[in-house]
Formats: structure tokens, C-alpha cells, sequence
């Protein structure tokens, strides 16, 4: 039975819309303020930390999705064979050990995908791994995949999956990035271990690629050969689970085309279109600041490639869009070039976690002014 509020009820729509603005005011008055006047790492460990301990509490998740979960059918559908109540997602970067599912659940994410975790513990990046621009609404991202370890990591993801009521669960996979790692044999053992561990334990496996901070680079994707040796490897691990591959933002048609050639002949149901922006031309972005950039910097790029991989490989590859997704016509747009999943995560830092809401909300609307029945009907329709 649906928990969260329906449209066939005018009433408690109108108690839902009012609640999430009030939510929203909440959040950029009081939370907002609180959070930015912390140091970026600061923050984002407190948020966590606050996320995690609220999860725990009952009634305050049934308040929490009470006053922001919104349902509506034309948004279910299903992808990969995995059905989903909405197809709107937080994507891999922010819940990197697997602490926010109760409280992504009850605000009514359609799906998340934590991580991304790596066969070894990782300390991550020496400090800090966050800057905020603000007038880019982005983040310099240089954590370097600090997480537990895919043995912890995907046994919380395990536990999140069977007790998620709503909300599908995927687990982003990459290469530990710490001193131990040697040459490509090791880096694709690494990657075997954790696909071992996540057999049949999640609903979908993104495998990621193409993390630009890291001690190892991205050999994966800068070499066509060394991609096929990895996908090899992991085609001999049986698994359930649909695969996604987190693919990099920055490169030219044609490299970025022998790639996906190498996927097309292998068990990839899909691909994750993109990772962050490494190209800083025109922003304003301090020198001495690693690491890619999240948000609104990714939109355009992003764009353009889910529309142009939907047009040449929409036939073998399910697309998952990510970058500078803020408001429903940012999300609606990706869905139009090709999307058949949504993800994001920089707009629940600079407007807040009810945002889901309003992009749900605001998608259900314009896919009724489209004259869709459907959210799958709209797919790829501008591409």
C-alpha cells in the first residue's frame, strides 16, 4: 500500500504541497544557515551524522514522510527490470558508507545508490574533499572514495534493501584508491572482489569507472582494452542484479564511443551518464582546489551526452542522468533526451532534502501538460 500522498486526494495534495514549502522555508532559514556556516567537510560529516541517528527514530521518519513523500502513478515505472515508485535517485558520492537510506526512503526517493566502496577500507583524499561555489550552486569534490569498505559498506546497503519499503537500492563499485594498489591485474581483482560481495544483495550494481580523484588514475576508460579486460573479469561472476557503468563527463564523441562499444559486447545493462566536471574553462574556481566539480557545471555536458548516447546505443543501453538536476524541468529535460532514471545530489545541499518532492511533483505535471500517460512514455522524445 502506497504510504505517501496520492493524487486522487485533493485534500491531503494541497496538505502535502503546504507542508513541503514549509519544509523548504525550514530548511533554507534555520538548516541551511546552520550547515554553511560549518567548513564544507564539517557540514557534510554533521549532516551525515544527523541523518543517521534521525533514521533511527520512528516517529520522526513518519513525520518526515508525511510532510514531504509524494506519490503519484504516472511516475512509476520500471527499468532494467527493477520497478520503481518514481524514477528520481540520489547518486553515489554522498552516502558513501550507507547511513541515509531510512531517511531517503521516507522522503520518498524513488531509488539510491550508495558509495561508491571499494574492496579495502579508504581513508579518502588528505582534507579537505569539499569546496562550495556557490554561485555555480556546485561543490569541488576531492574525497578520493573515503568509505568503509565494500564488506561493511554493502552488508548496511543488504540491510537497507530488505527494510526500504519504498525506495530500490543500488550499490556504486570502484577501485580502492589507497598505496596497496599495483598494476591493472590488481586494480580488476579489486573490483571482482566487491561485485562477489554484492551478488544478490541490492537491487542494481553501478560500477564506477571513472572517479577522477584518485592515486591510480582512470586506466579503465582511457584505454578501450583495459575496459574489456575488466568486464571480462566480471562477466565470469554470476549475478541477478542489472549493471550500470558510471561513465567520465569529459570526453571527445569518439572516445567516448569506443567505450560503450566495449560495454555493448558484455553483461551492462546500462550506463550512468556522468561522473564530475573536470573542465573548469570560464568559472571562476581557485587553482590550488582539487578535484571535479559537481551541479550546475555538469548540466549542460550531461545533457547533450544522455541525448546522444540515447540516439546511437539507445537500443542496448538503459541511461541513468545525472548532473545539475535542480528543479523539475531540469530532471524532465534528461527524461526527454533519454533518461530513463534521474539521479542528483548537489541541489539537496543548496536547496534542501524536500526537493524530491518538488521535482516529483513538477515532473507528474508537465508529463500531464505533454499528454503522457506514463513517465516511460516520455523517454528519449527530444532525442
Amino acid at each position: 500500500m502506497t504510504t505517501g500522498y496520492t493524487i486522487d486526494s485533493p485534500v491531503k495534495n494541497k496538505f502535502n504541497a503546504a507542508s513541503t514549502q514549509l519544509f523548504a522555508f525550514g530548511y533554507q532559514k534555520i538548516a541551511k544557515k546552520a550547515f554553511f556556516a560549518m567548513k564544507p567537510d564539517v557540514a557534510h560529516a554533521s549532516m551525515v551524522d544527523f541523518c543517521r541517528g534521525a533514521g533511527k527514530v520512528t516517529p520522526l521518519m513518519w513525520l518526515l514522510r508525511q510532510m514531504i513523500d509524494y506519490t503519484d502513478p504516472i511516475l512509476e515505472t520500471t527499468v532494467m527490470g527493477v520497478p520503481f515508485n518514481n524514477p528520481f535517485g540520489l547518486t553515489a558520492g554522498l552516502d558513501k558508507d550507507c547511513d541515509l537510506p531510512a531517511c531517503l526512503n521516507a522522503a520518498g526517493f524513488g531509488f539510491e545508490t550508495v558509495g561508491s566502496t571499494t574492496s579495502r577500507p579508504c581513508p579518502g583524499n588528505p582534507r579537505p574533499w569539499f569546496h562550495r561555489l556557490p554561485q555555480y550552486h556546485s561543490m569541488v569534490v576531492h574525497a578520493g572514495l573515503a568509505n568503509d569498505g565494500s564488506e561493511k559498506v554493502i552488508r548496511r546497503a543488504e540491510k537497507a534493501w530488505t527494510s526500504c519499503d519504498e525506495m530500490r537500492m543500488s550499490v556504486s563499485l570502484a577501485r580502492t584508491n589507497d598505496k596497496l594498489c599495483g598494476d591493472l591485474d590488481e586494480g580488476i581483482e579489486d573490483y571482482c572482489t566487491s561485485l562477489r560481495r554484492a551478488v544478490g544483495r541490492t537491487d542494481i550494481i553501478e560500477i564506477n569507472v571513472s572517479c577522477p580523484n584518485t592515486m591510480a588514475g582512470e586506466p579503465f576508460t582511457d584505454d578501450p582494452n583495459n575496459l574489456d579486460r575488466l568486464f571480462t573479469a566480471l562477466d565470469a561472476i554470476d549475478r541477478p542484479q542489472p549493471m550500470l557503468v558510471k561513465m567520465p563527463l569529459n570526453k571527445s564523441w569518439e572516445e567516448f564511443a569506443e567505450l560503450l562499444d566495449v560495454l555493448a559486447d558484455h553483461n551492462v545493462q546500462g550506463v550512468s551518464l556522468a561522473n564530475l566536471q573536470k573542465d573548469r574553462t570560464g568559472l571562476d574556481v581557485p587553482d590550488d582546489w582539487k578535484g571535479g566539480l559537481s551541479g550546475m557545471p555538469c548540466q549542460k555536458s550531461s545533457d547533450e551526452l544522455v541525448a546522444r548516447v540515447y540516439r546511437e546505443y539507445g537500443d542496448r543501453f538503459v541511461i541513468a542522468g545525472i548532473g545539475g538536476v535542480f528543479t523539475a524541468e531540469d530532471a524532465y529535460r534528461k527524461i526527454r533526451n533519454g533518461a530513463s532514471i534521474v539521479q542528483f545530489v548537489s541541489s539537496l545541499m543548496y536547496l534542501g532534502p524536500q526537493n524530491i518532492t518538488s521535482i516529483k511533483r513538477g515532473v507528474a505535471d508537465l508529463l500531464r501538460l505533454d499528454g503522457f500517460s506514463n513517465v516511460s512514455e516520455a523517454v528519449g522524445v527530444d532525442a
